[in-house]
């Protein structure tokens, strides 16, 4: 299934997406719900971020070129980072690039939702705790980055987290290709097959250092081929059994300026 957020009649709503309608859902979609009976076209409505996540966790530096580059030792903890749900928005919702510098970083990426309580997993138990998949943009504005190596700042400004068009429940994602396209001009376009630390891993391992919960998205990393870009830059980012999540790039707009007399 492929569930999606939209607004339809001035309100956000939840739906599954059937080919070109969508069927309205009520209820909590990774534990019961049921269908409304209302219908809207895709057409007809703008879609949103496919949920509001409890938690937004990144992994980096995760994808090697090709195949014989996978190392023979994976790391003993691998490098991993939040993200704030104030920096997530949906399709077709612009990326504001902060006052102060010109360009930042796309990086697209496959997002694994987690549908239900996870903790101590194993790897072998990993995919009966996760609901869905869906398309990410781990924007980053490295400037920001701290000089002893921390990524805090530079992976939290608004906007800086797209995720969407849809969760979808029904995709091997050993199987897919992650893709990003700049103005029409492929980027980014490697198999998962790539990643140097797999689901599997990267989810067990954090099961054991933090309880993972419904709506928890996990950030797989970017494959190579990512770059700085600038305003007026339109960013497509891909998964195969997914769809396309398609934002702007901005310029912030400069503070007001007061001319209120002291």
């Amino acid at each position: 299934m492929k569930f999606a957020r939209f607004i339809a009649e001035g309100a956000i709503r939840a739906g599954v997406v059937s080919g070109e309608v969508i069927r309205e859902i009520e209820g909590d979609m990774f534990a019961a719900w049921d269908y409304t009976g209302n219908v809207f076209r895709c057409d007809g409505v703008s879609f949103v971020a496919p949920l509001v996540p409890r938690h937004v966790i990144g992994i980096g530096a995760n994808y090697v070129a090709a195949r014989e580059q996978l190392p023979a030792e994976l790391p003993d903890i691998p490098v991993f980072f939040f993200k704030p749900s104030s920096s997530v928005i949906g399709p077709e919702a612009d990326i504001v690039i902060p006052n102060g510098i010109s360009e930042v970083k796309f990086e697209s990426e496959l997002a694994v939702v987690i549908g239900k309580e996870a903790k101590q997993v194993s790897e072998e138990d990993v995919w009966a705790y996760i609901f869905g998949y869906t398309v990410a943009n781990d924007v980053t504005a490295p400037q920001f980055f701290h000089p002893d190596g921390h990524w805090t700042i530079g992976k939290s400004f608004d906007t800086f987290t797209p995720l969407g068009p849809v969760i979808e429940t029904e995709l091997d994602p050993r199987s897919v290709a992650v893709k990003a396209r700049v103005n029409g001009e492929e980027k980014q376009n490697s198999p998962t097959e790539l990643m140097i630390i797999s689901i599997s891993k990267m989810i067990s391992y954090l099961s054991y250092v933090m309880t993972l919960q419904p709506g928890d998205v996990i950030l797989t990393g970017s494959p190579v081929g990512a770059e700085l870009v600038g305003p007026g830059t339109v960013i497509e980012c891909e998964v195969d059994g997914i769809g396309t999540l398609r934002n702007a790039f901005v310029a912030a707009k400069a503070p007001a300026v007061s001319t209120q007399q002291g």
